[in-house]
């Protein structure tokens, strides 16, 4: 697979460019994001996500390597694509849509391009509290069962609204089946 590519763009699109490699031009598929940190240079290094499919080899190309693996993250996703990803990251710089899913901002997500309430109920119930990076040295105190028990819960039946109340409430050091315990015990009162 291709992860990394660097070379000279030879031409821009809307939402690609064809970027020369040795002779070879790529077409690399890329957010607005990333398109505009690339133009007017004539020398680049593009983070390629290689998507391969029966009838396609497409390659999708990221300015950083935080933006690929945010798109990496969001192709996980139920209902969301490789192209609905990159719609995604055209909308919002990489780290505001971080900080939207962190927060449960499913309003802002959901304003993103060809993104509804459910998809960005999706996203968030999947990737909330996946971003965190360890400081060296030191461990990371966040609250690492949290995604698993909003979404064990929604799928219950629970409004992400009522759920998302319960679960913030609950201590960083919360582990999964107590956090479920807990969380029934105070949604079902």
């Amino acid at each position: 697979m291709i992860g990394y590519l660097q070379g000279r763009p030879l031409r821009f699109g809307t939402d690609h460019l064809i970027l020369l490699v040795q002779g070879v031009g790529y077409e690399v598929h890329c957010s607005t994001q990333s398109l505009q940190d690339l133009e007017g240079k004539t020398f680049v290094e593009v983070w390629v996500h290689t998507h391969v499919r029966e009838d396609a080899f497409t390659l999708f190309g990221f300015s950083s390597e935080d933006e690929r693996a945010l798109f990496q993250s969001l192709t996980k996703v139920n209902g969301v694509g490789p192209k609905s990803a990159l719609n995604i990251l055209s909308g919002a710089p990489t780290k505001q849509i971080v900080q939207w899913i962190e927060d449960s901002n499913t309003g802002a997500l959901s304003k993103l391009p060809k993104i509804g309430k459910k998809t960005a109920e999706q996203i968030v119930l999947t990737l909330q509290g996946k971003f965190v990076r360890a400081e060296a040295g030191s461990a990371s105190s966040r609250f690492t069962a949290r995604p698993q028990i909003v979404s064990a819960l929604v799928n219950l039946g629970f409004r992400l609204g009522d759920v998302e109340k319960v679960v913030d409430q609950m201590p960083a050091d919360t582990d999964l089946e107590g956090g479920l315990r807990s969380a029934l015990s105070a949604l079902t009162q």
